[in-house]
């Protein structure tokens, strides 16, 4: 391996280690022992689940079955996880997390089956069980947060954690666990799924022992047609939730499209790169990122509102290198390469700012390594927005609709991401990736209105703290 990955990984592994040991009491909360016991419980169940899915991923279908088979576990996270997520409002959050379990522990049965029908079948069961892990789980944890009386504020520490250990630590060590089941116990290629549904089964059992069931509205008189127009009323209604909505879509849809991109960016002539060692990377980047989160919300300021502008406009900067590295302009502006022809349609003979190497299967070039110096920025970027969306959902979002309201985000999430799928062959990275800098670009913008407008609201419920000691004129009453 070349001496550059180690150079990457090391540094980002002693950052997350500084930045982890070097905590004072400033950048902790004081917790009880019932909210320690309580999150720990959490945090067990929510890494078994992240490293099930870390493990599905990394050993997934070659780029030639993605096509399909990713579509439609994305089609149906949108049309039936939509549903099935909703659910949980009316029917119980505990009930949907172990519905979560059930329905992937068959999505990797399926895996079994050399049937493309049994294979699609899976993934329609992966995508509605991707719907209720992104919205049932969070749900519970909040509703359940605010039950027992726990502070507001230690809801941070719990969502900060969870990126750390589940996004981060656990599909590490996801990664290297299947390459222990597949490389070096020759297992096969389906033994990591097999593995995912123990620890799917080992959750659920979790789940089912110790956690206590919540509802958001569980009136009987609602059907769920009812739930959902109540959903978008709310969200019509409150422009801090349709704000929060549309940002959290722009860049939950930059991240995943940005999944299908890195390799082919990387390794644009087919360069011998260690795709297993860079997924660790990125995952060390967003624990990275996790960690400057935590810090982040435990003070006052800045406000999370205020701080993930910039965050956003990083990780657009970040997504920006793949089209500035790659467009031919550059290097007639600054002379650097020679002029490249007048007429061509080819996307493989576009002169590059940095050239890579002509040489099939070679080592990494310069532009590559520059790219993965800014997607290891992004996955920071990405590990600070996890636990920072989190918590602007649960201070936005209605309790009585919280698991509806967060699968309604998903939708545009999911249909951007099937147009993405399906075109992905058809457009050049370029075009691509500066698409996904540009819809992070106007996240941050969003980000910025979302500032305004809770300040504003923060400003009018101060002034309807002070209305008693005012009468109607506005005239001091004590004057």
């Amino acid at each position: 391996m070349e001496p550059f990955y180690l150079v990457v990984f090391g540094s980002l592994a002693s950052l997350v280690a500084v930045l982890e040991l070097s905590k004072t009491s400033k950048d902790r909360f004081s917790t009880s022992s019932a909210f320690n016991s309580f999150k720990n419980n959490y945090l067990v169940v929510y890494s078994l689940m992240m490293g099930t899915l870390s493990l599905c991923y990394h050993y997934g279908f070659g780029k030639g079955e993605i096509g399909h088979l990713f579509i439609a576990g994305f089609g149906s996270s949108m049309l039936f996880g939509t549903v099935v997520g909703s659910l949980a409002d009316k029917r119980g959050r505990k009930r949907a997390c172990v519905t979560y379990c059930i329905t992937y522990i068959l999505s990797c049965i399926t895996k079994h089956s050399p049937q493309y029908k049994v294979l699609m079948l899976g993934r329609v069961l992966g995508g509605i069980a991707t719907s209720l892990l992104f919205s049932a789980f969070e749900s519970w944890l909040v509703a359940e947060h605010n039950k027992r009386g726990f502070d507001q504020q230690w809801l941070s520490i719990t969502f900060a954690k969870a990126i750390f250990l589940g996004n981060g630590l656990m599909a590490i060590l996801s990664g290297l666990f299947g390459n222990v089941l597949v490389d070096s116990l020759k297992l096969g290629p389906v033994a990591p799924f097999d593995a995912a549904s123990c620890f799917l089964a080992i959750g659920m059992i979790i789940i089912l022992s110790t956690w206590t069931e919540n509802y958001g509205d569980p009136s009987e008189n609602k059907d769920l047609l009812t739930q959902f127009k109540g959903a978008a009323a709310a969200i019509a209604a409150d422009e801090k939730i349709t704000l929060l909505g549309a940002i959290q879509s722009l860049f939950e849809g930059s991240m995943y499209t940005f999944v299908f991109l890195w390799t082919p960016a990387l390794s644009p002539n087919d360069e011998d790169i260690p795709h297993g060692f860079i997924f660790a990377t990125f995952m060390l980047s967003s624990m990275l990122g996790s960690s400057i989160a935590s810090r982040l919300l435990a003070h006052p300021t800045p406000r999370v509102e205020s701080y993930m502008q910039t965050v956003f406009m990083l990780s657009s900067m970040a997504l920006l290198l793949p089209v500035v590295t790659n467009v031919r302009i550059f290097a007639h502006i600054f002379s650097i390469l020679p002029k490249a022809p007048r007429k061509t349609n080819s996307f493989k003979s576009q002169q590059l700012l940095v050239a890579p190497s002509n040489v099939k299967g070679g080592s990494i070039s310069f532009s590559g390594c520059i790219q993965l110096i800014g997607f290891c920025i992004f996955e920071a970027c990405v590990g600070i927005f996890w636990p920072s969306i989190m918590k602007m959902r649960s201070q936005y979002i209605p309790e009585e609709a919280r698991s509806t309201i967060m699968n309604f985000f998903r939708i545009p999430l999911n249909i951007f991401v099937c147009i993405a799928l399906y075109n992905v062959k058809a457009l050049p990275m370029t075009v691509m990736f500066g698409m996904c800098s540009a819809f992070l670009f106007v996240a941050s913008l969003l980000q910025r209105r979302l500032m305004v407008i809770a300040e504003i609201h923060k400003s009018r419920s101060q002034d309807w703290l002070n209305m008693e000691e005012i009468d109607p004129e506005g005239v001091p009453l004590n004057g």
